[in-house]
C-alpha cells in the first residue's frame, strides 16, 4: 500500500495563470485537488471609499482601473448612474461615441482574454496574434483621447470631447479587417484537437448553479440563459441595432471559448451599425452644470461588460461627492464558483478553469 499524504500548495500571487496578484490556495492529494481557497485583496486600492471624498468628474479615472482592458465600460457605468440620477438627456452624437468605443473596448478585452488563454494552457502563437490585432484599437483610442489603457474619456453628460478628423472612418476599415482575423482564428485553434482535449467538458456546471452563484456574462450564457443586459435592459442606443446573444448548452471552458469569440463578431456587427448611423454634426456633451450636484437619493444601474454585469450604486445627499458608492463587481462575483469547479480536478486544469472564467484581478479587489 502507497502512503500519501496531503500537500498545501500556494498558486500565485507571482504565477503566471493568475494574472496579477491573486491567490489560490489549494490542497493536493497527488495530482488532484481536494480543497481550494481564493485569496484576495493584494490590489485593494479602497476605490469606493475614496469615492466620498471625491466630485463625480474626480471618480471617473478610479473607473478605469478597477477593470483595466476594459476601463470604457467601467467609465460609462459610473456616468449612466449619475445621469440617472439627475435626469439628464444625452446628445445622439455623444451617445453614439460612448457606444462605438464600449463594443471596440469588448472586442479588444476579448482578444487579451484569448490571447492569454491559450498562452496559459501552452500555445504561443494566438497570443501574439491577439495582442497585434488589440494594437489597432489601442492606436485608435489613443488618438481619440490620448491614453493606451486608462482613458478617462467618458463624462457626466456625454463625452471629453468628439472624434478626430477621419476616426470613424478607420473604425469602419477595422470591421472587415478584423472579421478576416476572426476566419484565422478558428483555423488556427477552434478545432485543435489538442487544444479541444485540453478545454472540453472542464469545468462543467449547469444553469442552475450558474443562477445560484450569481454569474453573469459568457459564464452565465454558457448554460444556456439568455441574459445580456444590452438586450434584456437595453441602455445607451443599444435598443436600435441587430445583434444575437451567443448561448451554449454544456456550461463547460470550450462554449465560454466560443460564446467569447462569437460575442466578438457580433460587437462587429454592431459597429458596423454604428459608424453607418453615425450623426454627421451634433453635440458631445449636454447641459449639465458646472459642480454636479445629484438630488438626494439613490439609484443602481447595471450594464454589459466584457466580463459580465457591472452595476453601480449611489446614494446621494444632494452634495458635490456621493454619500456611498457601491459597484457589483463581475469578476469578484464569478470567483465564487471557483472552489466547486476545481475540487475533484487535476492540477493541469485549474490553469484551464481559471482562464475560462476570465477574472481580472484589479476589479476582483478594487
Amino acid at each position: 500500500m502507497i502512503r500519501t499524504e496531503e500537500l498545501l500548495l500556494n498558486v500565485g500571487p507571482q504565477h503566471p495563470s493568475t494574472h496579477g496578484v491573486f491567490r489560490i490556495v489549494v490542497k493536493l492529494d497527488g495530482e488532484v485537488i481536494k480543497e481550494a481557497i481564493p485569496v484576495m485583496g493584494y490590489l485593494h486600492r479602497g476605490t469606493e471609499k475614496l469615492a466620498e471624498n471625491l466630485n463625480y468628474t474626480q471618480i471617473i479615472p478610479y473607473t478605469d482601473r478597477m477593470d483595466y482592458v476594459s476601463a470604457m465600460t467601467n467609465n460609462y457605468v459610473l456616468c449612466h448612474a449619475v445621469e440617472t440620477l439627475m435626469g439628464l438627456e444625452i446628445p445622439e452624437r455623444a451617445e453614439f461615441m460612448r457606444l462605438i468605443v464600449m463594443e471596440l473596448q469588448r472586442v479588444a478585452s476579448h482578444l487579451v482574454w484569448w490571447g492569454t488563454y491559450l498562452l496559459d494552457i501552452g500555445a504561443m502563437s494566438p497570443f501574439l496574434y491577439a495582442f497585434r490585432d488589440r494594437e489597432i484599437i489601442i492606436d485608435l483610442f489613443n488618438e481619440l483621447c490620448g491614453a493606451r489603457l486608462t482613458y478617462n474619456y467618458m463624462r457626466v453628460g456625454g463625452v471629453k470631447w468628439d472624434a478626430p478628423e477621419g476616426w470613424i472612418d478607420k473604425v469602419r476599415d477595422f470591421i472587415p479587417y478584423m472579421e478576416k482575423k476572426l476566419v484565422e482564428y478558428d483555423n488556427l485553434v477552434s478545432g485543435n484537437e489538442i487544444f479541444l482535449a485540453r478545454i472540453k467538458n472542464v469545468g462543467r456546471y449547469d444553469a442552475q448553479t450558474a443562477i445560484d452563484y450569481g454569474l453573469s456574462g459568457a459564464n452565465l450564457r454558457c448554460t444556456g440563459v439568455d441574459w445580456d443586459l444590452r438586450k434584456a435592459k437595453p441602455y445607451s442606443l443599444y435598443d436600435r441595432f441587430e445583434f444575437d446573444v451567443p448561448l451554449g448548452t454544456r456550461g463547460d471552458c470550450y462554449e465560454r471559448y466560443l460564446i467569447r469569440l462569437e460575442e466578438i463578431r457580433q460587437s462587429l456587427r454592431i459597429l458596423k451599425q454604428a459608424v453607418e448611423q453615425f450623426p454627421s454634426s451634433g453635440d458631445t456633451m449636454g447641459k449639465v452644470p458646472r459642480v454636479i450636484r445629484p438630488p438626494a437619493g439613490e439609484v443602481y444601474v447595471s450594464i454589459e461588460s466584457p466580463r459580465g454585469e457591472i452595476g453601480c450604486h449611489i446614494v446621494s445627499k444632494g452634495k458635490a461627492e456621493p454619500y456611498r458608492l457601491k459597484f457589483r463587481r463581475p469578476s469578484f462575483v464569478n470567483l465564487q464558483i471557483l472552489p466547486k469547479l476545481l475540487v475533484g480536478e487535476t492540477m493541469t486544469n485549474l490553469v484551464t478553469i481559471l482562464g475560462g472564467i476570465d477574472i481580472v484581478v484589479g476589479e476582483v479587489d478594487c
